[in-house]
C-alpha cells in the first residue's frame, strides 16, 4: 500500500475516535425537566447587557395533620422532592393511589423521594379514618404521607399554590367541597417548584414520572 493511501486510511479510522472524544469532552447531552407555574419575568444586567429571566412560583409553606396524628410540614417533605396527590371522593383517586404504589416501591430506599396524599378532613379531631386510608393503600411510614386539611386549606393549595383548574364535573355542594380535579399528580422539587404534572390514572404517565424523578435525582448529584 502506498504511503499516501496508508495515511488516508489512518485518518478515516481516526475520525470516529476524534468525534467521540469531542462529544465526550464538550457535549452536554442532558435531559432537563421543565419548571411550571411562571410568576413573572425579571430583567437583570449581566456584563452591561440586560437579560430576561423567568421567576417560577414557589409553593407556600404548610403544616397538616398526618395519619399518624403528628403535624407534618412542607419543609420536612421538600428536602429532596415529593409527589403530590389530592384524594377526592371519586373513582379516579383510588386508581391513582394504587399507581403510586409503583412509585413507592421504585424509590423505597431513596430518602430524597416522598409521596404525599392530601385528604379532606371532615372531622378535625379524628385521624382514625385517615390512618385507615393510609393502611389500606400500603403506605410505608416516612415515605408516603396521608395529610388531612380543611376544604378551605385544600382549595388554597390546589388553586392558589398548585394552580390546578377546578373539576367542572363536580357540582357545588358535593360531598367533597374542596372542588379538586381528579387524577392529577405533581412533582415538587427541593426549591418548592412544580417540575412535573401527570395523569395519575395513566400507566404511561407513571412511567414518565418514574423517569423524571430519576432525572431530578441525577441533577441533584450533578448540578449544572
Amino acid at each position: 500500500m502506498r504511503p499516501r493511501q496508508t495515511l488516508l486510511l489512518g485518518l478515516l479510522l481516526l475520525l470516529p475516535v476524534l468525534a467521540f472524544l469531542f462529544l465526550f469532552r464538550f457535549g452536554a447531552n442532558r435531559y432537563a425537566l421543565p419548571t411550571y407555574l411562571p410568576d413573572r419575568v425579571d430583567s437583570t444586567q449581566v456584563g452591561g447587557e440586560w437579560q430576561r429571566d423567568t421567576v417560577f412560583h414557589q409553593l407556600a409553606p404548610f403544616q397538616l395533620s398526618a395519619s399518624t396524628g403528628r403535624i407534618v410540614s412542607s419543609q420536612e417533605l421538600g428536602q429532596g422532592m415529593y409527589i403530590a396527590q389530592f384524594f377526592a371522593d371519586d373513582a379516579a383517586s383510588p386508581k391513582v393511589a394504587r399507581q403510586l404504589l409503583r412509585v413507592q416501591e421504585k424509590f423505597r430506599h431513596e430518602p430524597r423521594v416522598k409521596l404525599v396524599t392530601f385528604v379532606l378532613n371532615r372531622d378535625a379531631g379524628n385521624t382514625r379514618s385517615l390512618a385507615e386510608l393510609a393502611e389500606q393503600y400500603g403506605t410505608i411510614a416516612g415515605k408516603w404521607f396521608f395529610l388531612a386539611g380543611s376544604a378551605d386549606t385544600l382549595q388554597r393549595l390546589t388553586q392558589r399554590e398548585f394552580r390546578l383548574p377546578a373539576d367542572p364535573k363536580r357540582l357545588p355542594g358535593a360531598v367533597y367541597t374542596a372542588n379538586i380535579p381528579a387524577g392529577r399528580l405533581l412533582l415538587v422539587d427541593n426549591q418548592r417548584r412544580v417540575r412535573g404534572i401527570y395523569d395519575g390514572a395513566d400507566g404511561r404517565e407513571i412511567d414518565r414520572l418514574l423517569t423524571e424523578v430519576t432525572v431530578q435525582l441525577y441533577d441533584y448529584e450533578h448540578p449544572h
